[in-house]
């Protein structure tokens, strides 16, 4: 067993989280269920799209030749509608009734829309000083792509769009990252859910519900929530469990270096190897990390409750990002409203609002916390911005990695 980092930068952590999460399993699922999932295979396109030169324009089909030459009235041969095969131009002097969706007739080349024609039966007359440009409104077959293109990569999370584009691919099932199991548990004598009696010693539960609250809010349905006293046996019997049973799991507190700092001595017991205990970062710098061998990975956050959401967004949600074979996304960057100042030799993550100018310009306004245990201090806020270690001075207009809650 290698000796675990200690007190490493941000950037490392990060990294480190990504190269030791699992990958979790893929499986196939209807394509009713798989919006939010991740897509685990690539998606080819079934046929040319579009498969036919398509009408974008409610009107007549012609050959732009016939205009060309002078013809404003023609023969309406028929009408097309969406859904059915080409009809077919026989003569210049003839059209087609089209509608917006349908096949192009074979032998025309132009629509002319239905504003700037008048009927009368089955004479279609087009007013005086129009000109059409050959090849309008007609949506050429393959212009968007043609079959076999790959239309998603493995990695894309499947939205709305994607969704849709599914269905181009002809796919009636898609395979995606199976939703994981996640347990969130928090530890403490100090702790007592919502509800119960409450000594003037303790304090409510307030970090299981967060990090619940964030996991929830970015899709992932299964989530187990646990309190468990400072008693080393429960732990242990407990932690078990919880592990054995979920993809992820995520302590919150007793991770620090105190008597009743159970979690590391219960994790090493269980077989689960720390990878990294400590980051030089504030809020969070106990974060502790590690894998068993199996490769399922625990966090072990620390037990102030900003600290904890702060960890859960800066680093357990890339590594879930990564377990579930999604495709990473960079932090978007905000310029700082005001001058922020932070002397300790740490990487500072500020709470912060974001205002939006009459310009459209976008500037975070911090919003400090007391400590890291006001949580209430958050209410309202966006999210958090990253200032690096190694500078005293942020100024006005500083353009900051942003990461919201």
């Amino acid at each position: 067993m290698s000796a675990p980092r200690q007190r490493i930068d941000v950037a490392e952590a990060e990294r480190l989280v990504v190269e030791h999460m699992p990958r979790w399993p893929a499986v196939r699922v209807p394509l009713a269920a798989a919006a939010g999932g991740v897509l685990r295979e690539p998606l080819v396109a079934e046929r040319d799209q579009p498969p036919f030169d398509r009408v974008t324009m409610d009107g007549i089909a012609l050959r732009h030749a016939a205009l060309a030459a002078g013809n404003r009235r023609f023969g309406v041969a028929g009408t097309q509608g969406a859904g059915a095969p080409a009809l077919a131009i026989a003569a210049d002097a003839d059209c087609v009734a089209v509608m917006t969706g349908g096949v192009l007739p074979a032998g025309a080349d132009t629509i002319v829309p239905v504003e700037r024609i008048t009927r009368e039966g089955d004479t279609a007359t087009i007013e005086d000083g129009y000109a059409a440009t050959a090849g309008q409104f007609v949506h050429r077959r393959g212009s968007d792509h043609r079959a076999g293109a790959t239309l998603l990569a493995p990695g894309t999370v499947l939205g709305p769009a994607e969704v849709a584009v599914l269905t181009i691919g002809g796919r009636a099932d898609v395979a995606v990252t199976r939703a994981p199991r996640i347990a969130v548990v928090s530890t403490g004598d100090e702790l007592v859910e919502p509800g119960e009696p409450i000594a003037d010693w303790q304090v409510r539960s307030s970090n299981d519900r967060a990090l619940e609250a964030a996991l929830r809010g970015r899709g992932i349905a299964h989530v187990t929530r646990a309190l468990l006293r400072d008693d080393p046996a429960l732990l242990e019997r407990e932690v078990a469990r919880l592990h054995a049973d979920h993809d992820l799991v995520i302590l919150s507190g007793g991770v620090s270096m105190g008597q009743f700092d159970h979690v590391p001595r219960t994790l090493a017991t269980l077989g689960v190897e720390c990878i990294f205990h400590k980051v030089a970062q504030r809020p969070g710098l106990p974060l502790w990390f590690g894998r068993d061998a199996r490769g399922k990975a625990v966090f072990a956050l620390p037990g102030n409750p900003v600290s904890s959401l702060v960890c859960l967004v800066r680093y357990v949600l890339p590594g879930i990002t990564a377990a579930l074979g999604a495709a990473p996304r960079p932090a978007p960057r905000v310029r700082l409203a005001t001058p922020v100042a932070f002397r300790p030799d740490l990487a500072y993550f500020l709470p912060v609002t974001l205002a939006w100018s009459a310009d459209g310009q976008v500037a975070a306004v911090p919003r400090p916390t007391n400590t890291s245990g006001d949580f209430v201090a958050l209410a309202g806020t966006d999210g958090f911005v990253e200032l690096p270690r190694g500078a005293d001075e942020f100024p006005a207009g500083y353009a900051a990695a942003f990461h919201r809650w």
